[in-house]
């Protein structure tokens, strides 16, 4: 296997000897990558955003009992302001729907018809996407990066606020 060439990284990357920074910054560099080429093939294949996508996924894994819409913000770890825009859009666009709730403070949603038929097409566009841009990692190299991306997640859920600031 040929050495591969070193791409630059997002802000130029970081100086030789900062190890975690350099992490960091190819960490951010690869996920902007992936990020804006999904959103892209979104765009262009379905007129659509990849937030609309990831809220009709989040309504598709609760399957029809849908779920309220602060659960849906809490998954989708935005504020519950773009969650109900983003709700809005995808009602008027009949891909989801409200259900009654005795408290009428908990909005409840989930997929129509429509928007399961139209989850189900984006998502298997959205898995050959994928499969596409990581090609070129051998079935051991993924096993091994998801080991050590799962170290890392570990690792940043115990750090604390105060160890960020010393």
């Amino acid at each position: 296997m040929e050495p591969a060439l070193s791409l630059p990284d997002k802000l130029g990357g970081a100086p030789d000897g900062k190890r975690s920074l350099r992490v960091w910054l190819r960490l951010l560099t690869c996920a902007s990558m992936v990020e804006r080429r999904i959103a892209a093939r979104f765009r262009d294949d379905f007129e659509t955003t990849l937030p609309r996508f990831d809220f009709l996924s989040a309504l598709d894994r609760a399957g029809p009992e849908g779920l309220p819409l602060g659960e849906v913000s809490r998954m989708l770890l935005v504020t519950n302001g773009a969650v109900t825009g983003l709700a809005s859009g995808l009602k008027a666009d009949g891909l989801i729907e409200t259900l009654d709730s005795a408290d009428r403070r908990v909005r409840r949603v989930r997929l129509t018809a429509l928007g399961r038929d139209r989850f189900a097409a984006m998502a298997r566009a959205h898995e050959g996407w994928i499969e596409a841009l990581f090609a070129d990692l051998a079935d051991s190299e993924a096993e091994q990066l998801m080991i050590l991306l799962d170290r890392t997640k570990r690792s940043l859920q115990r750090t604390t606020p105060e160890e960020l600031a010393g």
